[in-house]
């Protein structure tokens, strides 16, 4: 697994503190992080590939700065956003997971291959040719899974990966994270989805105020938010 460091991480917008002291070291196959609204979890978990420079502190991924080395920690580090519309940008399935290779040196017989494998992976291989943008939700947003696993990151950051969708979908897309062999990062509200789960931060006014087991991380959370 990847170590992921936070020391003495604060971040501000403006005149606003949404982080203040982080320091947590990340080293679990399945890590969890849940708090209110505007606790300063998405910021948090967007530090991890450098989606957001910390304004105090550093972030590091395997010893790599994120705000020094961001194209290395990307190479490692996928993201994965709420609404799989920001990630999808290409017309047809295929194409939109063929992109995320466009960079790779591979041939284009390879990039086939490997995007053809990444499909079958994540139950689209019927969907080659299909119109990205009309994909259900669930399908949606294991395609922009998909075009960022096809890189082969060591690690998926999903920043609330299951908000937009119904039970059903959700379900699927939990079912997908339990298959994963990276290791992986998860912002929620759905606290199901951290079933199995190796730890869990509770982020709370900035700070991460329980750090524990699924069960006592989310007994701390249910109480704090009541």
């Amino acid at each position: 697994m990847s170590e992921i460091r936070f020391r003495q991480v604060g971040h501000a917008y403006g005149e606003r503190t949404v982080l203040d002291g982080i320091d947590v070291t990340l080293t679990e196959r399945r890590v969890g992080i849940v708090g209110a609204n505007g606790s300063g979890k998405s910021t948090l978990a967007r530090m991890i590939n450098g989606l957001v420079i910390p304004t105090s502190g550093t972030v590091t991924v395997d010893g790599l700065d994120t705000a020094r080395k961001a194209r290395e920690v990307r190479r490692r580090v996928g993201f994965v956003f709420t609404d799989p519309d920001h990630q999808i940008v290409m017309p047809t399935v295929a194409e939109d997971v063929a992109f995320s290779l466009r960079r790779s040196g591979l041939s284009k017989a390879e990039r086939a291959e490997r995007v053809r494998r990444v499909l079958a992976d994540f139950g689209l291989a019927g969907h080659h040719d299909h119109p990205s943008h009309l994909l259900s939700g669930g399908q949606k947003q294991l395609l922009a899974l998909a075009a960022i696993m096809v890189t082969d990151p060591q690690v998926l950051v999903a920043d609330e990966p299951t908000t937009l969708l119904d039970l059903r979908n959700a379900r699927l897309i939990a079912r997908t994270f339990a298959a994963l062999e990276q290791q992986l990062v998860v912002v929620t509200h759905h606290l199901d989805l951290l079933t199995g789960f190796d730890r869990v931060l509770v982020v709370d006014g900035g700070r991460v105020v329980a750090d524990d087991t699924p069960g006592p991380a989310i007994d701390y959370y249910r109480r704090l938010v009541a």
